[in-house]
């Protein structure tokens, strides 16, 4: 007698019987609660986003990393240059130093040259509206 058949039935049933117990527990809704603060602090995100100005001027990135790195490539660069604009800012998943606020290239070009001596990896950037 050839079983082959009959288990590949039982076998298809089975899986039948399985998949469909599935589907059914699908069903269940999903109840989420959110604290009210939650939306408090998204808010005011929203508004120190909206805060941020980026002119179109030309600045130069000295640093990209994480949080840390970059507060102290920060402190260390305003310790030495204290007429020249610094700051951090975050771009998912880096923070970036950025300093100066030239308004040519050819002046941003002449402090970049002076930059990498301290900061080889440094770079002229251009920020978009």
């Amino acid at each position: 007698m050839n079983y082959l058949p009959q288990f590949k039935l039982v076998s298809a049933l089975f899986l039948l019987s399985f998949l469909s117990q599935k589907m059914i527990a699908q069903d269940v809704k999903t109840t989420v609660t959110q604290d009210p603060k939650f939306e408090q602090l998204l808010n005011e995100k929203r508004k120190i986003n909206s805060s941020i100005t980026i002119n179109d001027r030309y600045k130069i990135q000295i640093f990209n990393g994480d949080s840390e790195n970059s507060k102290k490539t920060l402190l260390d660069f305003k310790k030495e240059n204290k007429d020249m604009d610094a700051t951090v800012v975050f771009s998912t998943p880096l923070y970036k130093v950025w300093v100066g606020n030239f308004k040519t290239r050819i002046e941003a070009e002449k402090n970049l040259n002076d930059l990498k001596k301290k900061y080889p990896n440094a770079f002229l950037i251009k920020p978009n509206k």
